[in-house]
């Protein structure tokens, strides 16, 4: 506080036309640059466009002002820099950096500061919430009730706490436990937070190792390099990836985008690979 008296007594007064105010603002920002000591303050940070950018921490360097977050959905790592100019949140409270922890989920507010990503604001996820979710079984014990996930987004383990209370469905029937394979693709819903697992309400089997099923739809891409068919599933409304070991030669001259098409594909665990086809009927314009 001294020091900032001191620094006022050295300004030298603005002159300014004491009229309107366009005139008192442009005062007020006059005198903000005088009082700025450039040894001491961190300059006014530059108005480039703001991202949002959703991800998990992967570290935390509180020394070097630099958070490592890999995005949802992403594989490369990202460097984010941050200072006192940044504002951090826990569970929409407000913290600090100190709060930042490995494997955290965090949403920042980024903007390019020179050649630096910047955080204008971090907010740190440090509860799992309640939601939906989709990814592939990498463990189930039967003893503690825990499912270990890796997130069809984040490609990240998530753990969750099945209880006696927990539904499991395939299909449209009741199934159990045992039908969680690792490997398996699975959707649920989760609701209050149990230690540091969400407590699941219920789950969907998805699709299941050696498991066969059918897909009917309109051909979206093509990748024959790749022995690879997309196609748009009338069932769900989602839209798959089936690879195959060849194609008959008929389909070759009538396969195209947009063509409707009939698949028979088992899951392998990592893809569908097709067994059968069947070209259906042209869609009329």
């Amino acid at each position: 506080m001294l020091l900032t008296g001191f620094l006022c007594a050295q300004v030298t007064p603005v002159t300014v036309p004491p009229s309107g105010d366009d005139a008192a603002a442009n005062r007020a920002k006059a005198i903000s640059r005088e009082n700025h000591d450039p040894l001491l303050d961190l300059p006014t940070l530059p108005r480039n466009k703001v991202t949002l950018l959703g991800g998990l921490v992967t570290s935390a360097d509180a020394i070097s002002n630099r958070i490592s977050i890999r995005p949802f959905g992403a594989k490369r790592k990202l460097q984010v820099h941050f200072d006192i100019r940044t504002h951090f949140y826990l569970d929409s409270k407000p913290a600090s950096e100190k709060d930042l922890r490995e494997g955290q989920r965090v949403y920042v507010d980024t903007m390019l500061n020179g050649e630096k990503i910047f955080a204008k604001s971090v907010w740190i996820q440090n509860s799992v919430s309640t939601g939906s979710g989709r990814g592939q079984v990498m463990s189930y014990d039967r003893g503690s009730g825990m499912l270990t996930l890796r997130d069809e987004l984040s490609s990240m383990p998530e753990t969750f706490h099945l209880t006696s209370t927990s539904v499991i469905r395939n299909g449209n029937q009741t199934s159990s436990v045992a039908e969680l394979e690792p490997g398996s693709l699975v959707a649920l819903t989760f609701g209050a937070q149990e230690g540091t697992a969400g407590v699941v309400r219920e789950v969907t089997l998805l699709a299941r190792p050696g498991a066969e099923y059918t897909f009917n739809g309109r051909v979206t891409f093509i990748d024959l390099s790749n022995k690879m068919i997309a196609l748009d599933n009338e069932t769900d409304g989602k839209n798959y990836q089936i690879y195959f070991e060849s194609l008959p030669a008929t389909m070759l001259q009538s396969l195209r985008e947009g063509s409707q098409i009939g698949i028979s594909a088992v899951f392998n665990g990592t893809r569908y690979v097709a067994r059968k086809f069947e070209m259906g009927q042209p869609q009329q314009p």
